[in-house]
């Protein structure tokens, strides 16, 4: 059944350690922070402050959790597609962190930590707003065991995007804030799609910390300072100025 949410696997018990997970693709970031177990996230608005308001969203998560930042076993970043701005320096914090600290490093597209979010077992498009005309978009199968890649992030014309998922007969819902933008489009296309509420489109820390937990192999970075982000399309176009 389209949309349905994914039954927890009562089996598996939560790894142990203590995570740092990080999210500033798009205009709500969210730092959280895993002590055998989701302990805290925060959310915060970040459009046109990235800099300024990350270190003390950071800061604020290890305080409230009495996390040194020593104690920290593993760092978790959202790695995009979004803004280039957003994710350039979370991806500078992260490789400054694990280099310096020796701190394994794992790196999930933040379209998958939005579909992850949903908590749908079905098929999952999540689509971000990429300006000009384009969505950046990517597509899921999930399960309580992690997520299999059917559409790698990509940006997108929309209706050349709907073509595609039409062509392969792969009928999601939809979710992000490029769903919501489009959604007469995505109407007109497939009869009767889901398109996900609003607050369900936003990527997550607590997304990229249960990935984290699922699939460790799929988000493993083994030379951080040589790992980049990913821009989707070329990141020395200048950005449209956000609003504040």
């Amino acid at each position: 059944m389209k949309g349905r949410r994914r039954e927890a696997a009562s089996e598996r018990r939560p790894e142990s350690g203590i995570w740092l997970a990080l999210e500033t693709a798009t205009s709500v970031g969210s730092v959280a922070v895993w002590r055998d177990g989701l302990a805290l996230e925060c959310t915060f608005d970040i459009r046109g402050s990235h800099s300024e308001r990350l270190l003390p969203a950071v800061d604020h998560a290890l305080t409230v959790t009495e996390t040194a930042a020593e104690d920290v076993s593993a760092f978790v970043v959202g790695s995009g597609p979004g803004s280039f701005t957003g994710v350039r320096i979370a991806a500078s914090m992260a490789k400054g962190w694990t280099m310096a600290r020796r701190t394994p490093l794992f790196a999930y597209s933040s379209l998958l930590a939005v579909a992850a979010g949903t908590g749908a077992s079905g098929p999952v498009c999540a689509m971000f707003d990429a300006r000009r005309g384009q969505v950046y978009a990517a597509c899921y199968e999930l399960s309580p065991d992690g997520p299999v890649e059917k559409l790698a992030p990509a940006a997108w014309r929309v209706a050349e995007l709907l073509g595609e998922l039409a062509d392969r007969a792969f009928e999601p819902v939809f979710v992000g804030e490029g769903a919501a933008a489009h959604r007469e489009s995505i109407a007109r296309a497939f009869n009767g799609a889901v398109v996900l509420p609003v607050h369900l489109g936003v990527p997550r820390a607590a997304s990229l910390l249960w990935l984290r937990s699922v699939a460790p192999d799929l988000g493993r970075v083994e030379e951080p300072g040589d790992w980049e982000p990913l821009y989707a399309r070329d990141w020395r176009v200048p950005e449209e100025q956000e609003p504040r």
